[in-house]
């Protein structure tokens, strides 16, 4: 009986508890509804992270935004010649006894001598006999290049006025290209493009270069090499214009050693004045790369100004001058008040002319330089066109304006129906006198902008008012 109750206990000792069959059917559905809900529950996460990160970011560390760009209207500048032509008197201050001058000889033949009148200037003789007196030596001639050079490198003040030299407004602009070669080895190449600085915004230091040695370049960094160390900084392009092949490049102000930004580092340039009827003559210095090595410089003097380049929506004034150049040259032409007066253009207009160096006229690309700075896209409508002479209006009749020579093939001006021979009179209720107040006036206008016209229109024997209301389209490279 002990025995009996001894395996009884055995048996009930040794039983198994089994686990519930998987089923698996379940386990799967479960499985998936749990990766849905998970994925809706992260998508609908991120969404909202999207939508709300900038708004808090914001409120929190509001983003800084640049400033933008406005250069002055041009003025016509008074030349130094004319400055000079209006301190002659005209009239003696005081009237002056013959007696005064030492070199009046009252037993004189000489008829030009009025012993009563009143001596009001130099006569050209005396001009001549006093030019011939005058000897020049090396001494001389030294003087003089060494005031060029003063300007060139020396700041200095103006009574409390702070003026830098023309250098602090030049930098350099490097492209650089990696490449591999059939060994592996990355290769880095570089070009460089002499900049000019143009405006600062608050973030940004805005350079002026010619995209010409940089179209290629994978990245862009900016030069700084001088006494006061050398750096590498990085610089973004900001925008092109393909008519001119001028950019703007950007580069970070925080990123400039602050040195560079005080006193003897780096300025904005001062943009002067193109326009005018005494610009031949007036001597110039190109700086930048005009002998196509970076950092040169040439004296010379402006030979002719009349000469102008048209194509659609644009109207550039060229500057031509008597300094023999590179074929590639680059860079800026200052005046000898350091102010900025062309932009120099390897463009050659004329086989005879050689390798003198020409630039743009800065009044006629200033809002170019403008728009490239804010980053804005340009106004498009598509027209080339030509100034009503004189003679062209009183014995032809043709209104002022400017006349239509060329339509672009599918322009905003060829849909709405402007026609060769057109003129237009007036845009946006402002008066067009000539091509170059149509540039500017559109060149202040954006794409996407509705613009008003008034056209003349030649109808048998007399013009005939005619209006049109245009939507701009975008000018693209």
């Amino acid at each position: 009986m002990p025995d009996r109750e001894q395996n009884n206990q055995n048996d009930f000792m040794i039983e198994k508890i089994k686990a519930r069959p998987i089923n698996r059917r379940k386990l799967i559905r479960r499985t998936i509804i749990t990766a849905i809900m998970a994925v809706i529950f992260g998508t609908v996460a991120c969404v909202t992270f999207l939508i709300l990160e900038p708004v808090i970011s914001n409120r929190l560390y509001p983003e800084e935004e640049p400033a933008p760009i406005v250069f002055p209207e041009d003025q016509d500048e008074m030349s130094p010649e004319d400055m000079l032509a209006e301190n002659i008197p005209t009239e003696s201050p005081s009237p002056a006894s013959p007696t005064d001058d030492p070199s009046w000889n009252p037993d004189s033949d000489d008829p030009s001598v009025d012993p009563g009148s009143e001596q009001t200037g130099l006569t050209g003789e005396q001009i001549l006999a006093m030019l011939e007196g005058m000897q020049l030596n090396i001494e001389d001639y030294a003087r003089m290049y060494g005031v060029l050079q003063d300007l060139i490198y020396k700041d200095s003040f103006d009574g409390e006025e702070y003026r830098p030299s023309l250098t602090q407004y030049m930098v350099t602009i490097r492209g650089v290209t990696s490449n591999i070669d059939w060994f592996d080895d990355v290769k880095e190449s570089s070009n460089q493009a002499s900049g000019l600085i143009v405006a600062e915004n608050g973030l940004e230091l805005l350079i002026l270069v010619d995209y010409t040695p940089l179209e290629k370049a994978q990245n862009l960094v900016l030069d700084l090499r001088d006494g006061l160390g050398a750096y590498q900084i990085e610089a973004q392009l900001k925008g092109v214009d393909a008519d001119t092949n001028l950019a703007i490049v950007a580069v970070e102000s925080s990123k400039i050693p602050a040195e560079y930004m005080e006193e003897g580092g780096l300025a904005v340039a001062p943009l002067g004045s193109s326009t005018g009827s005494r610009q031949a003559g007036t001597p110039v210095i190109a700086m930048g790369s005009p002998m196509g090595v970076s950092n040169s410089i040439g004296y010379g003097m402006i030979t002719s100004a009349d000469t102008h380049l048209t194509g659609p929506d644009r109207n550039y004034r060229l500057l031509l001058t008597d300094i023999n150049g590179s074929k590639n040259a680059e860079g800026v032409l200052f005046n000898l008040q350091g102010q900025v007066i062309g932009i120099i253009t390897d463009n050659r207009f004329g086989s005879d002319m050689g390798n003198m160096i020409n630039a743009y006229g800065i009044t006629e690309i200033r809002r170019i330089i403008e728009k490239l700075s804010n980053a804005k896209p340009f106004a498009y409508l598509g027209i080339t066109g030509a100034d009503v002479t004189a003679h062209a209006y009183s014995d032809l009749g043709v209104p002022y304006g400017t006349y239509v020579t060329r339509v672009e093939m599918d322009s905003p001006a060829m849909l709405a129906g402007i026609q060769v021979g057109d003129v237009i009179t007036t845009m946006n209720g402002n008066v067009i006198q000539n091509f170059d107040n149509y540039c500017t006036q559109l060149m202040r206008l954006s794409p996407g902008q509705t613009v008003q016209l008034t056209v003349m229109r030649q109808s048998q024997n007399e013009y005939r008012e005619m209006k049109f209301s245009i939507e701009l389209g975008e000018l693209t490279n």
